[in-house]
């Protein structure tokens, strides 16, 4: 039988944060011009229990959804995001625009996330 992980679970990349695809289907997604360019888009949803994130537009699929009247659910096909491992992902520097790791570190009595390619403090994602 598998043991249940106890504890807190900590990631690096939050909810609202800009990130750039560094593997999958989405790496080498086609832009608009043709050309093959690695998915950057907004996290919309973080889970660091299983290591997953969702990001905005990115690795769409199809839920067919049965309609539940009593709540006010609509049925149909939906398209939504699905869930990313969060390996597949790296935070935007915001000096280079480059993928970057993150490193935590303590400036002037707060902590706060620096991306360990340029040494550029990582702002944090506005709280929505």
């Amino acid at each position: 039988m598998k043991q249940k992980k106890k504890g807190v679970y900590k990631t690096k990349i939050k909810r609202g944060d800009k990130v750039i695809f560094i593997a999958g289907r989405e790496y080498n997604r086609f832009d608009s011009e043709g050309k093959r360019r690695p998915y950057v888009g907004e996290v919309i949803a973080v889970d660091p229990k299983r290591g997953k994130v969702k990001v905005e537009g990115a690795m769409m699929v199809k839920r067919h959804r049965k309609a539940i009247p009593q709540l006010n659910i609509e049925g149909g096909i939906i398209e939504e995001e699905a869930w990313v491992d969060i390996s597949n992902v790296a935070l935007v520097d915001p000096k280079t625009g480059k993928p970057t790791r993150v490193r935590i570190e303590v400036r002037d009595g707060q902590k706060v996330r620096v991306a360990v390619r340029s040494g550029a403090v990582i702002p944090e994602p506005k709280k929505s």
